[in-house]
C-alpha cells in the first residue's frame, strides 16, 4: 500500500515540475507574471542611403500593335459569293478579297439606268414645250399662263433627272460594295465568313487587315518622367539601342526600336502617358497583341539611390521604408525604380546618407523607438 502511495506522489511531482516548465517555455523563459513592455527599444540593423551610378533598365510592361489595322465590315447586305485569299496571306492594297452576290445590285442598277433614261426623255420633251411655249408668248399666241406652266414642267424635270441620277449613283456604289478590296498592304487574319454566309450592312464582320513590318509596341510611363522621355526621343540615333523587348527572361528581341510618338496627353484618372516605339518586324516575329516588357536602358550618368529590397515595406499598393531619427523610427514614402539584384532603385523619397532600417523592418511602427 505504501509503495502504490509513493508512485502515486512522484507521479504528481513529476507532472508539476513538467506543467512548470512548459509555462516558462511559454513565457520566453521568463518568470511567469513578466510583463511585456511596448516602448522597449527594437533591435534592427541600419545603413546609410548612398547614391551610386550604376547601369540598368527600367522596364515596362508593353503590347505589341500594327501601326494601321481595319476591320473589314459588309457595306451591303446579301450573301458571299467569293472569298480570293487564304488565311494569313499577305495581300496588297487593292486585292479583291471578298465578293457579295451581285445579281441584286445588277437589277437594281439596270432599273435606275432606265429610270434615268425616261426622265432625260421627259427632260426633253418639257424643253420642247418650253421653248414652243416661249415663241408663241412673242406674238400673244398663247396665255402667259400656259407659258409659266411649261416652264414649271421643265424645271421639275431637270430635277427629276437629277433624282434619278443620284440613285444610279448609289447602286453603283452598292455595286462597288460588293466587292471588298484590301485598304492597303499587310497581312489578313482568319476569315470570319465563308462561301454561302448571309452579311448585313454595315455589322457583319468579315475579317481583319494590318500592316506587319514595323511593328511597334505601346506602353505607359508616370508624367513625372515625361520630360525624360522627350530627351530620350530628341537624341535618338541610327542604331541605337535605347529600347528593346523582352519576352519573358531569356528571350530577348534581336532588333532595337525607336520613339514613335508620345500622346497627346495625360490620362487624367492615371496620371500616365502611352508612348509607342517602332521595331523592324522583317522576319514577323512580333505579332499584334503580344505581351512583352519593354526595356528602356539608362544612358544617365547621374547617380541614384539604392537601397537593399528588404528595407521597404508595402501598404495597399504603396511602398515605404523607415528612417531613423536620433533613436526612433518615422515611415517615409518611396517611389521605386528598377530592382539590380538584391537590391532597388528608390527614384523619390529618399536623401543621400539618410539613415533606414534594413533589419528588423516587421518589428517597427511609426516612432517605434529602436536600438542598434
Amino acid at each position: 500500500m505504501k509503495n502504490h502511495l509513493s508512485k502515486f506522489l512522484q507521479a504528481i511531482l513529476i507532472i508539476g515540475t513538467l506543467s512548470f516548465l512548459i509555462s516558462l517555455l511559454g513565457c520566453g523563459g521568463k518568470p511567469a507574471g513578466a510583463a511585456y513592455d511596448p516602448n522597449a527599444p527594437v533591435p534592427v540593423s541600419t545603413q546609410e542611403v548612398n547614391y551610386a551610378t550604376v547601369s540598368y533598365s527600367d522596364v515596362y510592361p508593353g503590347t505589341v500593335v500594327a501601326l494601321n489595322q481595319i476591320e473589314l465590315r459588309a457595306q451591303v447586305s446579301g450573301f458571299v459569293t467569293g472569298i480570293y485569299f487564304k488565311d494569313g496571306d499577305r495581300v496588297t492594297k487593292g486585292q479583291k478579297l471578298y465578293s457579295i452576290d451581285p445579281q441584286l445590285f445588277a437589277a437594281n442598277y439596270d432599273q435606275a439606268e432606265a429610270n434615268l433614261s425616261v426622265q432625260q426623255t421627259n427632260l426633253v420633251k418639257a424643253q420642247k414645250d418650253a421653248d414652243r411655249y416661249h415663241e408663241l408668248a412673242k406674238n400673244d399666241a398663247v396665255a402667259q399662263q400656259q407659258v409659266d406652266y411649261a416652264d414649271a414642267a421643265l424645271a421639275a424635270a431637270i430635277k427629276q433627272v437629277d433624282a434619278a441620277k443620284a440613285a444610279m449613283q448609289g447602286v453603283q456604289t452598292n455595286v462597288k460594295y460588293a466587292t471588298i478590296t484590301a485598304p492597303f498592304d499587310g497581312t489578313i487574319g482568319i476569315s470570319q465568313v465563308k462561301v454561302g454566309t448571309a452579311v448585313t450592312q454595315g455589322q457583319t464582320l468579315l475579317n481583319t487587315v494590318s500592316t506587319d513590318n514595323p511593328m511597334a509596341v505601346d506602353f505607359t510611363i508616370d508624367q513625372k518622367e515625361i520630360y525624360h522621355f522627350n530627351k530620350l526621343q530628341k537624341a535618338a540615333r541610327p542604331g541605337d539601342s535605347t529600347f528593346t523587348i523582352a519576352f519573358g527572361k531569356s528571350d530577348v528581341y534581336p532588333y532595337p526600336g525607336k520613339i514613335s510618338f508620345l500622346d497627346r496627353a495625360v490620362d487624367a484618372q492615371t496620371a500616365t502617358l502611352k508612348v509607342r516605339v517602332e521595331f523592324p518586324n522583317k522576319d514577323n516575329l512580333l505579332r499584334a497583341g503580344m505581351s512583352c516588357d519593354m526595356r528602356v536602358n539608362n544612358s544617365s550618368a547621374a547617380p541614384v539611390a539604392l537601397i537593399p529590397y528588404k528595407a521597404v515595406t508595402e501598404q495597399l499598393g504603396e511602398y515605404f521604408a523607415y528612417v531613423v531619427n536620433g533613436d526612433k523610427v518615422s515611415q517615409r514614402k518611396v517611389i521605386l525604380g528598377t530592382h539590380i539584384g538584391t537590391n532597388v532603385i528608390v527614384k523619390d523619397g529618399l536623401k543621400e546618407h539618410d539613415a533606414i532600417v534594413v533589419e528588423g523592418v516587421q518589428k517597427v511602427r511609426e516612432g517605434s523607438t529602436i536600438k542598434k
